[in-house]
């Protein structure tokens, strides 16, 4: 319940605070610059006196929490110091050598000691893979569309081996991946990314969204997230943001029929559309606050979308400390804009983030130069666009730093097609898997999958000229084999 004051901050982290950059209150967490009222949960807890911006409140701590979540998915299983309190804890041997010894070998296995509590631990990824030949077969008939029960029944293996092999070969995925990705901060530094969000399973009403982000022009995918987790239990009633666990949503979504909408044809009507969409929710970067029906998963809980979203941009700001730049293409949705806005702040107050809406028509050519630019500005928010046609093909793009005069390079440049590739193949490779009745409202089945499916992605899978996206960042010398990825 609100005190008056802004939820408090989390180790230094306040994400409470205006987020329209032409404001002078933009960045500022002093409650004195804010009306704050919980007397009405239908209107605005917070409100900045200076603009009228109204941006939902946040609580800071739940955003660490679910941060350290996703951390655990992508580094649990790597080998690391795990002493607490430890200035390595946590840390992966295979992108944090300054911190470990090599220290010998438990049997095949390599281990290692930290240099600074002396503790020592085994790399239980360093021996071969026992496994490798079945797993490779299970992955190759996976890939090749058959069905739990068929691969079942060709490897003479029950329904939990396979789902055992399956987590065995996620976990090795991630090791492999996770040398790969220390090279790519290093050698693809202030080259763009681009963020993609949508339905994990597209044919469900599961409330489960997808977020990816990666390299924009060669499609290499560095981080991924749903706003789900298969480890806790849904709360009974929902908490504000000044509660523990206001980032879990509670089963009790009641019925409510989704209003169709209208898709216009024109660009700017679709731009339009979307926005009139985002104002039509309660919270507008909860794509939950609007009428929806949502099949709750039968097991573990969804998490809502902003602080999912704010964890994995709080990753990227981590992992790119180094960059003097970040440019980060999105589609257009508010809740991305907000956490890109917050997180960045700073950089964005230097001019060295570069956050850009990209909206454009199917027939648009990728690298296509534009011709004539028209400037509008939409929305509550007073976005710039600028808009290009070309024949029948059109193109959008919205600087969201509000940076001027480089229409024409944004609209040829800034794209969104890898990463929207990325997840449209995904869910043409796995769909009888995806769409599985029983997995519906099981969506933790997928988790091993988008690890296992990443890795392939970046490291094996060939566009038309016969290289991965990892060969066409030079981060690796040839195509990895379903043998290399398991070893």
């Amino acid at each position: 319940m609100s005190t008056g004051k802004l939820p408090p901050a989390a180790d230094g982290l306040q994400l409470n605070f205006c987020k329209t950059l032409a404001c002078r209150n933009f960045g500022l967490s002093d409650a004195k610059h804010y009306l704050l009222q919980d007397s009405d949960p239908s209107r605005p807890g917070l409100v900045c006196r200076e603009c009228g911006a109204f941006p939902p409140l946040l609580n800071n701590q739940e955003v660490l929490i679910e941060l350290n979540r996703l951390k655990q998915q992508d580094t649990g299983n790597l080998a690391a110091c795990h002493t607490e309190g430890c200035v390595a804890q946590g840390r992966p041997v295979l992108t944090n050598r300054e911190y470990y010894h090599a220290f010998g070998y438990s049997g095949e296995r390599q281990r290692y000691r930290c240099k600074h509590c002396q503790s020592t631990f085994v790399d239980k990824w360093s021996s071969s893979n026992p496994k490798s030949e079945i797993q490779q077969r299970l992955l190759g008939l996976l890939f090749t569309g058959h069905p739990v029960r068929e691969i079942c029944r060709k490897l003479s293996i029950n329904p939990k081996t396979f789902y055992d092999h399956l987590d065995q070969i996620a976990a090795r995925c991630r090791n492999k991946l996770a040398s790969v990705d220390a090279r790519y901060l290093q050698m693809c530094k202030e080259q763009p990314l681009a963020s993609s969000i949508r339905a994990l399973q597209p044919q469900s009403s599961n409330g489960v969204f997808w977020l990816a982000t990666g390299h924009a022009g060669h499609g290499y995918v560095l981080l991924q997230s749903i706003n789900y987790s298969a480890d806790e239990e849904a709360p009974e009633n929902t908490a504000d943001a000044y509660q523990a666990e206001a980032r879990l949503v509670p089963d009790s979504f009641p019925y409510a029929a989704e209003p169709h909408l209208h898709q216009p044809k024109d660009l700017l009507g679709q731009v339009n559309a979307k926005y009139k969409e985002i104002l039509s929710r309660s919270n507008v970067e909860d794509p939950y606050t609007r009428p929806v029906n949502i099949d709750y998963p039968s097991k573990g809980c969804l998490i809502r979308p902003q602080y999912a979203a704010y964890a994995q941009y709080l990753r990227l700001k981590e992992l790119t400390e180094s960059w003097q730049t970040v440019t980060l293409y999105l589609p257009q949705e508010t809740l991305l804009r907000s956490a890109i806005i917050s997180i960045f702040k700073d950089r964005l107050g230097d001019r060295l983030c570069h956050p850009v809406y990209v909206v454009q028509s199917p027939s648009w050519k990728e690298q296509d130069s534009p011709e004539n630019i028209d400037i509008m500005l939409l929305s509550w928010w007073r976005d710039r666009w600028a808009f290009s046609t070309k024949g029948e093909a059109s193109k959008a793009i919205s600087h969201l730093g509000r940076d001027t005069g480089n229409e024409a390079h944004w609209l040829q440049h800034a794209t969104t097609h890898e990463m929207d590739e990325y997840q449209n193949r995904f869910h043409l490779q796995f769909r009888s898997l995806i769409d599985e009745p029983r997995r519906r409202l099981r969506p933790g089945g997928l988790l091993p999958l988008l690890d296992i499916y990443r890795a392939w992605h970046n490291l094996c899978r060939q566009n038309s000229q016969g290289y991965t996206p990892a060969q066409s960042l030079g981060l690796a010398r040839h195509p990895y084999t379903l043998a290399n990825l398991l070893a």
